[in-house]
């Protein structure tokens, strides 16, 4: 498909929204958050987000979630799959409440991205840390 470092991020922080077939206001302003701060996207052209985002919407009514899963792992770098978890983490973690959709598709990731266990939990305790609240 030849997605860039960006697209790949960015489309899984749209799947991840989408995995619970509610785009939330909170995960669609995490997305924004995210793209803005990451370092990752330094240089990105937020006009773009829109139309990329779009495109990863596209893709998912013509094929699955699996479908978008391959493009993102094809074309993402190793050096960035931790990265993919945790904005995927961060996505689903915007709306305060993990459910279970959101729980199932964590683990579709991880397994996608053959990433250590002991990495993902670690970035699971981290955005559970950053989030707690009073």
């Amino acid at each position: 498909m030849g997605l860039s470092v960006q697209e790949c991020l960015i489309y899984m922080m749209v799947v991840t929204a989408a995995s619970d077939s509610d785009l939330s206001d909170s995960e669609l302003n995490r997305i924004g958050v995210l793209v803005e701060r990451l370092p990752a996207f330094r240089g990105f052209d937020t006009d773009r987000l829109p139309g990329i985002a779009a495109k990863c919407i596209d893709l998912l009514q013509e094929g699955t979630v699996e479908l978008v899963l391959h493009a993102i792992v094809d074309d993402l770098p190793a050096k960035f799959q931790d990265t993919a978890y945790y904005v995927a983490v961060e996505v689903a973690a915007a709306d305060l409440a993990l459910g279970q959709e959101e729980l199932r598709w964590l683990e579709m990731v991880r397994d996608y991205l053959k990433l250590d266990r002991l990495v993902t939990a670690a970035i699971e305790t981290a955005a559970r840390a950053r989030l707690r609240h009073l």
